[in-house]
């Protein structure tokens, strides 16, 4: 079965092809036989009742430097494709948003993976929230007497933006630490919405694992280890990927909220578990694939193209 392929995602000239998971997706369905274009994010309009981008014919190789060819920008309507893969990177402001509410508009009778209003109704520091009895204690708030509250209960903390992305502006913050006043104050500055401060976990020394979930099972893993100076174990950030397996709490975390997953249409989710606590749901566009199957992992790319096929069969 051939299907048409629609990728929003960020410029793909700009891609590291050797860790990029929509790139690992893009060479699967290729593989398949599908038919795959290209747009970005910025080139999506509404017509009336139409959603329309200038899109263009992709093929891809799995050659740094020389990794894709484009066609020609096509007006094209969004609703001609099978499927959309909403692929583009945070952040996740008003722009991520009104792309969400546009795609909306041809989902489901295009498949939308993943689905453009739980993407928007499922911020990844906030949906996560959903499970508070498997994370760890979490406040979200700018208030300072809040914080002050939170911080007396639990030591050092962890304080980073609601809605930032690829482990920028994450503090560690320890009790009577000279440096909070100054951080609130720069938080307070850059930030109009509330932060994020969460119990600091030690054990993130030893690694934050990335666990892939495809229509709520799972799929694969792997331990993200932050270098020695960095409290960050993001691979954007200098983390080491590891290969590991699932603990029997990680199994139940998994287990937990993969139904809340599949009824919300998430179909290719990310997790992060420290010490066997859930602190993020990734569901903008998650990351992960290549970093497992690198390390001997699952196939990851063909179990999505399996669970798309199948909604399209």
């Amino acid at each position: 079965m051939s299907l048409k392929v629609a990728v929003q995602m960020d410029p793909i000239a700009h891609i590291n092809v050797r860790g990029d998971s929509t790139f690992a997706l893009l060479l699967e369905a290729q593989r398949r036989g599908h038919d795959i274009s290209y747009y970005t994010p910025d080139q999506l309009s509404l017509n009336g009742k139409d959603v329309v981008a200038p899109v263009q014919s992709l093929s891809v190789r799995d050659e740094v430097g020389n990794h894709y060819t484009l066609g020609e920008p096509k007006r094209t309507n969004l609703a001609s494709f099978d499927v959309v893969l909403l692929r583009q990177d945070p952040p996740f402001d008003l722009a991520y948003i009104t792309s969400t509410h546009l795609l909306e508009r041809i989902h489901p009778k295009t498949l939308v993976v993943n689905d453009p209003a739980s993407v928007r109704n499922a911020p990844e520091k906030l949906f996560v929230l959903d499970f508070p009895e498997l994370m760890p204690a979490t406040l979200i708030s700018r208030n300072l007497d809040e914080i002050n509250a939170f911080r007396a209960e639990h030591g050092a903390v962890v304080m980073k933006p609601l809605h930032g992305h690829g482990g920028a502006a994450v503090f560690r913050i320890l009790p009577q630490d000279m440096n909070f006043g100054s951080l609130y104050d720069m938080f307070a500055a850059t930030f109009r919405e509330p932060w994020v401060i969460q119990r600091f976990l030690p054990e993130v020394k030893k690694g934050d694992k990335r666990i892939i979930l495809v229509d709520g099972e799972f799929a694969g893993a792997v331990n993200r280890v932050p270098a020695a100076d960095d409290l960050r174990s993001n691979m954007v950030r200098g983390g080491a990927a590891r290969a590991t397996d699932l603990t029997p709490r990680e199994r139940e975390i998994c287990e937990t909220i993969g139904p809340a997953l599949r009824q919300r249409g998430l179909l290719f989710v990310g997790i992060d578990v420290i010490d066997d606590h859930l602190t993020e749901i990734n569901v903008t566009s998650p990351t992960g694939i290549r970093a497992i199957a690198n390390l001997g992992g699952a196939d990851i790319a063909a179990l999505v193209w399996d669970k798309i096929e199948a909604k399209r069969d």
